[in-house]
């Protein structure tokens, strides 16, 4: 019997009564951690290996760890990273501090039993792009976001960890927070295929991606791109993104109807897994139930992307400190 098809959040520091029960029965494809899951290393070993335990399996444990702003762990146990675009901006070797940046932060996420990373981020730079994105991105043109984008996917895999490409179709366009509204584009296709989706078709080969919460209304005016089949047909066929897509989660503001009703939605429009991240037991309990077992597809596409798991290739971790330092300094 295949996995729930879903990625589910925790409430706290370690697993409640009431959780094991929960997610022994319902059986996840994965589960996502938290700021309010992270204390220290040794607590965080301990969670992950009791999340395995529990379902009986290498279940993936993600995490946002971006740097910048969006890192789940942070110091005094592990390292604080610079926002993306201000490190693209002042590195002396953009690429190479990327790959740097990235390689630590595998090292730190593998040392602790994590081994997917919700990163990298191919969304562009706009003019409008809203302030909870901007810093988190790498750049406003193709090639150095492409570029940014595959350095930083190589360097987490070089790590023993499987990057997420985030936010497909393209989330730098949007002028609202999609935690909280929902962003629509009204640019023409023809802009949009020659932008927003540019960086994602050059990265398609990449094994698994995240959506964006955003109407694109010149191919669904109704939906946004999570629960829009019409745009997941695009994202398949014309992007060409063949990998495991999960949604971004599914409690943002910007999705309409319960936590079941986006979950059913997600899964209907053509998703893959589905992502519910407060860890609230209520809530996952009807989204478990829409949105059932993965299918066939998204099992072969789940089992390519954690076949890409490996052993971290072995690196001079000081020495990546010290050179990272003084590309950023």
């Amino acid at each position: 019997m295949s996995a729930n098809a879903t990625i589910l959040g925790l409430a706290g520091l370690r697993l409640t009564v009431q959780e094991v029960a929960f997610y022994r029965d319902a059986d996840p494809w994965g589960f996502i951690l938290f700021a309010r899951n992270v204390d220290n290393p040794d607590q965080v070993r301990a969670l992950t290996a009791s999340l395995r335990d529990l379902v009986g399996r290498d279940v993936p444990v993600l995490i946002d760890q971006e740097g910048g702003r969006v890192q789940r762990m942070r110091a005094p146990h592990w390292r604080e990273y610079p926002p993306a675009l201000d490190q693209m901006r002042r590195a002396s070797d953009p690429l190479r501090a990327q790959w740097l940046r990235n390689r630590l932060i595998a090292a730190e996420l593998h040392d602790v039993g994590i081994d997917v990373n919700c990163a990298p981020l191919a969304d562009l730079v706009e003019p409008q792009t809203h302030p909870v994105l901007l810093n988190r991105l790498y750049g406003d043109d193709i090639t150095t976001v492409v570029d940014a984008a595959r350095t930083g996917a190589a360097a987490l895999l070089a790590g023993g960890v499987l990057p997420v490409l985030k936010h497909i179709p393209g989330y730098g366009r949007a002028s609202v927070d999609s935690h909280h509204d929902l962003p629509t584009v009204d640019a023409s296709r023809a802009d949009l295929d020659a932008r927003d989706f540019a960086p994602f078709r050059a990265l398609s080969d990449m094994a698994m991606g995240m959506t964006a919460h955003i109407r694109f209304t010149a191919i669904d005016a109704a939906n946004p791109a999570t629960t829009s089949a019409a745009m997941m047909r695009v994202i398949r066929d014309d992007i060409g993104f063949g990998g495991l897509i999960m949604t971004d989660d599914i409690g943002m503001a910007a999705l309409s109807g319960t936590p079941a009703d986006r979950a059913a939605a997600s899964i209907a429009a053509g998703c893959d897994v589905v992502l519910h991240c407060n860890g609230d037991l209520v809530a996952m309990r009807t989204v478990v139930a829409a949105a059932g077992a993965l299918s066939s597809t998204a099992q072969a596409r789940a089992a390519a992307a954690l076949a890409l798991r490996q052993t971290p290739v072995p690196v001079d971790i000081a020495a990546c400190v010290a050179e990272l330092d003084a590309l950023i300094a």
